[in-house]
């Protein structure tokens, strides 16, 4: 066997694809986000402004996040020590649980070390749990949310995305008496649209299934508190298992579920992902403490970048540039190949220190591949400036269809 090959004609078919990836070597500069700086392949350096990062609020340059952070290290060293089971749980992961379940109304909490690990644990345990359990999944959720399923073995029936008529013939069908779970995302990410939770919710009452949803690029950012889109439509209570991440507008790294406790504990007990799997450090669950303190009661913060967001989005469709047809804070540009995609993304960062990476298969299908961008509160308008006039002209010069210009 020509292992060697065989890994070379891997890399090979993605190249040939036009979706090979080239990681830039970023440094962010405390207190200069979304500036930071890029060393070039030959080692020369120059600043670029950042527009694709899911830090969406700056969080992890914050202040208070960072003090939080410096005397965590200090009282209590780097690593957790262990698995929750054995070492790992200190006083900060208890903290942290303890303010997510307030964040989402909910009597327990759960960190897991990453927002896809909180998926693919809690989704396969579910089938251990309720044997003879069937899933209904919308079309395009996540990776992490499709492994998770998979791994459980449990029934599962795929519903057109946001389809509700789709998803009610899919329940209907089933018997009565079969445990049933429907999962879904409040925010799909890749193309900024939003689900109809008070419409899932409406079903899942109807046909007896909880309701198992993912709210990664939506808590910190929706709602009063920033608990989630679930919050902001008033139907959070009604959510049975609510999924975030730590690792997005809160700045820090890691996932959790949000539940009744009895929920809670039960994927705790079973779940391996959970079981075996070292707990986040203690400086991490820390910052995530403050950062999510400090976002219960900024909501200024969530509507300087919804306004940010909708200006952008604007910008671009008065310049003819074919922005999607985004219902939140995400602002994709579609550019329909994975070749013009990625060239246009080179040209922006050699030529503009403008840094957004292309989107190709198998994040979005093949002839989708778009260009995603994720202003903050921190993108000023001389960047978006710069950013409108790069992108008309790149467009023009790479041939990628377009809209007409917005009077």
């Amino acid at each position: 066997m020509d292992y060697t090959g065989a890994f070379e004609a891997a890399v090979e078919q993605v190249r040939s694809e036009g979706r090979y990836r080239v990681f830039a070597d970023l440094k962010r500069r405390r207190g200069e986000f979304p500036v930071a700086q890029w060393t070039r392949p030959d080692g020369s350096v120059r600043d670029v402004v950042v527009w694709c990062s899911n830090d969406y609020l700056g969080m992890g340059q914050n202040p208070l996040v960072l003090d939080a952070m410096h005397k965590a290290i200090d009282a209590a060293g780097s690593g957790s020590g262990g698995t929750r089971n054995i070492s790992g749980t200190t006083r900060y992961h208890v903290e942290l649980e303890q303010e997510l379940a307030d964040l989402h109304g909910k009597s327990g909490a759960l960190v897991f070390t990453s927002g896809y690990v909180a998926n693919e644990a809690t989704l396969a345990t579910l089938a251990k749990v309720l044997p003879g359990l069937i899933i209904y999944s919308d079309a395009l959720n996540h990776a992490s949310m499709i492994a998770g399923i998979r791994h459980g073995g449990a029934e599962k029936h795929v519903f057109r995305h946001n389809d509700l008529e789709h998803l009610e013939e899919l329940l209907a069908a089933a018997p009565a008496d079969r445990p049933k779970v429907i999962a879904f995302e409040s925010v799909y990410s890749m193309d900024g649209d939003v689900a109809d939770l008070a419409g899932t919710i409406a079903l899942a009452k109807k046909y007896g299934a909880l309701t198992y949803l993912d709210e990664v690029h939506a808590v910190g950012m929706y709602g009063p508190r920033g608990a989630g889109v679930a919050e902001r439509d008033g139907v959070m209570a009604e959510i049975d298992i609510i999924e975030g991440t730590l690792g997005k507008a809160f700045g820090m790294m890691g996932g959790y579920i949000a539940a009744d406790a009895v929920i809670v504990d039960a994927i705790r007990s079973w779940a391996p992902g959970f079981i075996f799997t070292t707990s986040i450090p203690p400086v991490i669950a820390a910052g995530a403490i403050a950062s999510i303190r400090y976002l219960k009661a900024h909501d200024e913060l969530r509507t300087a970048h919804q306004e940010r967001a909708e200006t952008l989005k604007r910008r671009f469709k008065e310049a003819g540039l074919p922005v999607m047809p985004s219902v939140c804070h995400i602002v994709p540009v579609m550019v329909g190949d994975p070749v013009h995609c990625k060239l246009v993304s080179d040209y922006l960062l050699n030529e503009s220190g403008i840094y957004v990476q292309p989107i190709n298969y198998p994040t979005v299908p093949k002839g989708t591949e778009r260009l995603r961008f994720t202003p903050s509160p921190d993108h000023t308008d001389a960047m978006m400036d710069d950013l409108v006039v790069a992108m008309d002209r790149l467009f023009t010069r790479c041939n990628v269809k377009r809209y007409p210009a917005v009077a």
